[in-house]
């Protein structure tokens, strides 16, 4: 899930953040045999499959599923008012909306933290890395203010 990339202070200035999440590795249904834009045979694409199969654990762990784990963890960071969304079904919906009524608390965004560092770009691994991103402070809002609804 990563954060911005050195992109924070822009990102703030304008009341924006990038949480760069590949397409087709955060659907509804997570299947890597199926994929059709990331060969999962690519020693490449291996460190892309592994986040994702931790991150799907993760959400697991919380009775929850990827897409909302996906809805409440941009949702915690201080510089976004607001999360959006692509549904293109009620359905896809219906589960981004359960989402937005998720808290992550810090335990669960630490746990996100490990399984991709902040500042990581699965695509690009030696990517500069600002000194702003180790510090947990500066991308969560307090509990009381996270949850997306």
């Amino acid at each position: 899930m990563g954060s911005s990339n050195g992109r924070s202070p822009w990102c703030r200035s304008r009341k924006l953040i990038s949480v760069p999440i590949p397409r087709n590795l955060a659907p509804i249904r997570f299947v890597p045999r199926r994929s059709v834009l990331f060969d999962p045979a690519r020693p490449e694409n291996a460190v892309k499959y592994q986040a994702v199969q931790e991150l799907i654990a993760l959400a697991g762990e919380l009775g929850r599923t990827l897409p909302e784990l996906a809805v409440a963890f941009p949702a915690a960071h201080p510089a976004v008012t607001s999360v959006i969304t692509g549904p293109r079904t009620m359905d896809q919906l219906t589960v981004l909306l359960k989402g937005a009524a998720l808290t992550l608390d810090d335990a669960a965004l630490d746990r996100i933290d490990e399984i991709v560092p902040p500042g990581t770009d699965l695509y690009h691994p030696n990517v500069w890395r600002p000194q702003a991103l180790s510090d947990p402070a500066l991308r969560r809002r307090p509990l009381s203010g996270r949850a997306a609804a």
